[in-house]
């Protein structure tokens, strides 16, 4: 589906609600409050994949949302500098690297100032660089969690049109088609099921699988600067899935 036909929907892209999110207004506090569920799940993953516990995971989760709840929010974040994703991910490595620094400091001096063995000689040199040959596959796999919550709330969504139309059976007798899982149904099946035929599911699923794509759309369209980056941003999501 060209992208051009899903435009019409995207009135309250992710970047308005993260420029929305800004200053103390009410409005803004419930903008940034939904910001941080939103990206809830790809965060404590993330932290999850890197060896944590599900308790130290979801701790330095609700640490890192909350400084953002506290701090200014997402104040740094810039569309014309690219996805907000990116820029979480980059706020989160950094939340991380500080809070290790400060967690190094207390075990060395109790809070004292130590010099970093990587620090320049002088104040305009680069420091030591070492590259982490862990960063990139981390970083692949915070977009993979990503994806897996694009993918929720699109499947959300589309369930929820259903069960407003009042058609939660169908939803539930067509979703396999949606999510993989037709091993064990046959669309006879699931024709029998809803009392149609099977033709009639064989045009229900294509519509169902157009609906979902413009839901998919849809959500990418809230992480990027511009539409034009949407088809680029669903090629991706595709493939970090695959």
């Amino acid at each position: 589906m060209s992208t051009s036909s899903a435009d019409s929907t995207f009135h309250n892209t992710r970047w308005t609600l993260v420029l929305r999110s800004r200053g103390d207004a009410p409005e803004a506090r419930t903008a940034l409050g939904e910001l941080c569920e939103v990206y809830w799940a790809p965060v404590f993953r993330f932290l999850r994949s890197e060896g944590r516990t599900d308790d130290d995971s979801r701790e330095l989760a609700q640490e890192f949302f909350a400084r953002r709840l506290t701090r200014g929010g997402f104040d740094g974040a810039d569309p014309a500098k690219g996805r907000f994703r990116s820029y979480l991910l980059g706020a989160l490595k950094h939340f991380l690297a500080e809070r290790r620094r400060n967690e190094g400091r207390e075990k060395r001096g109790g809070g004292a100032v130590v010099e970093s063995l990587d620090a320049a000689s002088h104040d305009t040199a680069p420091g030591l660089q070492i590259a982490d040959a862990s960063a990139a596959m981390s970083d692949k796999h915070f977009d993979r969690e990503w994806a897996f919550a694009v993918m929720d709330r699109s499947l959300k969504a589309v369930k929820a049109d259903f069960e407003k139309a009042g058609k939660s059976a169908h939803f539930e007798a067509l979703k396999p088609w949606l999510v993989g899982d037709t091993d064990q149904l046959s669309q006879a099946e699931a024709a029998k099921r809803l009392g149609i035929s099977t033709g009639a599911v064989k045009v229900m699923i294509h519509r169902l699988r157009k609906t979902f794509r413009t839901a998919v759309q849809t959500e990418i369209a809230e992480t990027v600067p511009a539409t034009d980056d949407i088809d680029e941003e669903l090629r991706y999501l595709i493939d970090v899935l695959s």
